[in-house]
């Protein structure tokens, strides 16, 4: 008996090591490991992340591309409902979000704040993504948790040119 609890534990361990590989390979952009673990492509971490979102939120955009084209689903979310869109738009990715624009990403995805990648855009001034969501579709109007819209948040920031976009 003792050696089949033994057993089952090292079973555990091996099966939880390899579950977290595809997040640490992801996190690397190693697409040649992440590869070995297709089952986890949508799985999600202790924290919630999804290989997608570690890919993107670490820039790399061929392990990204390689989720995508393999069935990774964009608009997962992680603990705070952020996508892997409002990482790239904090980040200020802009060929990672026109990556996940490509692959039908939900500009108008609310996090657990209400905010969306757009609000992101204007919090953190980042002016030149704000007009790229808005050319792919990013709704204006839309308000976070607090009744602020993203042109609330450019005024907040004093950010004419963001302000000038969004109005």
């Amino acid at each position: 008996m003792k050696y089949f609890i033994s057993a089952i534990m090292i079973l555990l361990a091996i099966c939880k090591t390899n579950a977290q590989d595809i997040f640490s390979n992801a996190k690397t952009g190693n697409v040649e490991e992440i590869s070995k673990f297709k089952k986890e492509i949508n799985a999600k971490n202790a924290e919630g992340y999804t290989p997608l979102i570690l890919a993107v939120y670490h820039n790399h955009y061929t392990a990204t591309k390689w989720l995508l084209e393999n069935g990774a689903q964009p608009d997962l979310q992680d603990q705070s409902g952020n996508t892997a869109l409002m990482g790239a738009t904090f980040k200020g990715y802009k060929e990672m979000i026109s990556l996940l624009i490509s692959y039908k990403a939900n500009m108008n995805m609310k996090n657990y704040n209400e905010a969306t990648a757009l609000i992101y855009a204007a919090v953190f001034s980042k002016t030149d993504i704000i007009k790229l969501l808005l050319e792919n579709g990013a709704d204006k109007n839309a308000k976070d948790n607090r009744g602020n819209t993203a042109l609330k948040h450019a005024q907040m920031q004093n950010n004419e040119e963001a302000v000038k976009l969004l109005q």
